[in-house]
């Protein structure tokens, strides 16, 4: 059944209708429950591109499939959109360029290279061309295990962001030491899957979504149970835990999305304010681990334009992961 619901969100003529997608915002209350953040004390979130979770619009199913409708600011997409298009996917982490036949200059710093293209015919050849890139443990998508000779440093920011919004929902002490970003074109496709390559299953997966839009369906741990469709939207998150947590999964469907949520004015601050936090949150941002230039950059016309470019063209989703148990340090 879910090769059958793949294939009707997947046709391109004709094209699905999207009246049993839930979106959220009339979600089916039989299958989803709404969850609160009440009396949040940490006040992290304004540093790593958040907002207030007590404002949060939580959905939870049964499975353990947890679905949070955009909490980051617009700043905070393009912060976490620019880290996953410029810094990522540069050597030493892994991607997909090496299969490719591209120069090494491309491979270890992608980003710079097709923005230093001036051919626009050239330009789109190295756009759609990086697929995936991982980090911390590198996923291996031969024989689907780790390596600690695979594994370079996970990078902190992130770990950071997943660890607060685990806290958040209460899952406890989390560890990001695993990640796969992945980047879809529009038209482009993610097949059914299950991710149990880690060590600790026990541990939610987070996967975050930032630019176009993408059905995404999630049924059973067999794929003779029909799945159900969700719309994902740029700063969507999707909580995989529990029963869910080793649930097929599939994108058969990214497409065109209405809505630039990183491109919203946000409310303006008073300028007094502003003024006496402005240190005080470069200083929280520091301990957690955010790249304060790049922050304040992403606010920039200019320096944002070609990220706008490419995500007005495609979807990023990076999925991070806990890979060992706790207590354990190695493989």
């Amino acid at each position: 059944m879910f090769t059958e619901s793949f294939k009707y969100y997947k046709s391109k003529n004709p094209p699905p209708s999207f009246e049993s997608v839930i979106n959220f915002d009339g979600v089916n209350d039989s299958i989803f429950v709404r969850r609160t953040v009440v009396n949040n004390s940490d006040e992290r979130f304004r540093h790593i591109g958040l907002t207030d979770p007590i404002h949060w619009q939580i959905f939870e199913s049964p499975s353990g499939l947890i679905f949070i409708k955009n909490p980051f600011t617009a700043q905070g997409q393009r912060y976490w959109i620019a880290r996953c298009l410029s810094d990522y996917p540069k050597s030493p982490h892994a991607n997909n360029l090496h299969s490719k036949s591209i120069s090494l200059s491309v491979v270890d710093d992608w980003w710079k290279e097709l923005n230093s293209t001036e051919t626009k015919a050239e330009k789109e050849r190295l756009r759609t061309a990086l697929r995936w890139c991982t980090l911390g443990y590198h996923h291996q998508w031969d024989t689907k295990i780790y390596s600690e000779d695979k594994k370079h440093e996970f990078p902190s920011d992130l770990a950071s962001l997943s660890g607060y919004i685990a806290n958040v929902l209460n899952f406890g002490k989390y560890s990001a030491e695993a990640a796969i970003i992945n980047f879809y074109p529009i038209g482009s496709t993610l097949s059914a899957h299950t991710d149990h390559s880690e060590q600790n299953l026990d541990a939610p997966l987070f996967s975050f979504s930032f630019g176009q839009s993408a059905i995404f369906l999630i049924g059973g741990t067999t794929k003779d149970i029909k799945p159900m469709a969700m719309l994902l939207q740029s700063g969507d998150i999707v909580v995989m835990s529990q029963e869910s947590r080793l649930c097929y999964h599939a994108v058969p469907r990214v497409f065109k999305s209405d809505l630039s949520t990183w491109n919203l004015e946000e409310k303006d601050e008073d300028d007094d304010y502003r003024e006496v936090t402005r240190k005080r949150r470069r200083v929280s941002q520091q301990s957690d681990h955010i790249n304060t230039e790049l922050w304040d950059l992403v606010l920039n016309k200019d320096f944002w334009q070609p990220f706008n470019e490419y995500v007005d063209n495609c979807r990023i989703n990076a999925n991070v992961r806990q890979v060992l148990r706790e207590g354990q340090n190695t493989l």
